[in-house]
């Protein structure tokens, strides 16, 4: 089936992100409803990152896991995560009819990664029925390679105890600062905005490419798809949900607060390829220890990612002007 994409899927948001950054994409490939190819990606993954709402309209990012299969699509227009699936915490109080909800299907070992947008229709016992509204892929430029470690799921513990903190603790920072992947998840407020709704994207560097100062965090904006979704919702609505997942011990890190972006700061300079700046300003942390019940072994790290910088030691950076 040729499924149609929409004339114009960017929202006001987009479109005024487009425009400051110097143009927006040479084309697109965002669709109504999900093609063949994946509907059978998505049916293959063992783990998807996930983003929704919170009670109080905050993103929410998160990653939920299972058995190859636990989501399926039984229609263009529908996908299912299963009753097996294993979803944090963090997330699973806002899982209700009538959400939006964004999806990031991603196959670190293969690089593949395709997005799909939509609401909730219901909960049942096969699981969460999503109503499809986007379907499009991204390319695979900073994904780092890692497989999954079988060995270490077989003896790996899993528990979801979660420690909130009021500020970035040594425990957050550390995270950080090993970062090589990043998932952000945003919103572009879509009851003001045509063509607006949910995004959960991802983002890699090599580590270090996130720079703490206090509770604020400063991230470069390499060359990519020119959509500008997620900084396009940004410019709509503030919100911001940051995702660090620790691939070797389970351990999540999320993130709350408010973004900013940085289209003409003289630090992007400091950071090779970096095109701009954007900025989040944490105003709630939480850590999940051993909460997710996959373990990566890390492979190599993209040639795209290793082509971009990363922020100068304190003693060898150049002050902002």
């Amino acid at each position: 089936m040729n499924i149609p994409t929409k004339a114009l899927p960017f929202h006001a948001g987009e479109l005024r992100a487009q425009q400051l950054a110097g143009g927006g994409p040479p084309g697109f490939a965002i669709r109504e409803a999900m093609p063949e190819q994946h509907r059978d990606f998505f049916a293959m993954l063992r783990y998807m990152m996930v983003a929704t709402v919170d009670h109080d309209g905050w993103p929410v990012a998160s990653i939920v896991t299972g058995p190859s299969g636990f989501a399926t699509s039984p229609s263009e227009e529908e996908l299912v995560i299963g009753r097996d699936a294993h979803w944090l915490s963090d997330i699973q109080p806002f899982l209700h009819a009538g959400k939006p909800v964004g999806m990031l299907g991603i196959d670190l070992n293969t690089r593949r990664r395709n997005r799909v947008n939509g609401t909730i229709s219901h909960l049942d016992a096969e699981g969460v029925h999503l109503d499809v509204t986007q379907s499009f892929g991204n390319c695979p430029k900073y994904i780092q390679l890692r497989s999954i470690d079988d060995h270490a799921v077989m003896t790996a513990t899993t528990s979801q105890a979660a420690r909130s903190l009021t500020s970035l603790d040594a425990q957050a920072q550390a995270m950080i600062a090993r970062a090589d992947t990043l998932f952000v998840a945003t919103t572009s407020n879509p009851h003001a905005a045509e063509n607006g709704g949910l995004d959960i994207s991802h983002k890699g560097g090599r580590p270090g490419f996130i720079r703490v100062d206090g509770n604020t965090l400063t991230i470069p904006d390499f060359v990519g798809n020119r959509y500008f979704n997620t900084l396009g919702n940004i410019l709509t609505d503030p919100r911001v949900a940051l995702l660090i997942i620790d691939f070797d011990h389970g351990h999540v890190l999320h993130l709350q607060g408010k973004g900013e972006v940085l289209w003409h700061a003289s630090e992007t300079a400091q950071v090779t390829g970096a095109q701009r700046l954007w900025r989040v300003h944490v105003q709630h942390a939480s850590i999940l220890h051993n909460a997710v019940p996959l373990r990566w072994k890390f492979v190599e790290a993209a040639p795209t990612t290793l082509a971009t910088g990363i922020w100068p030691r304190e003693s060898e950076a150049v002050p902002a002007k």
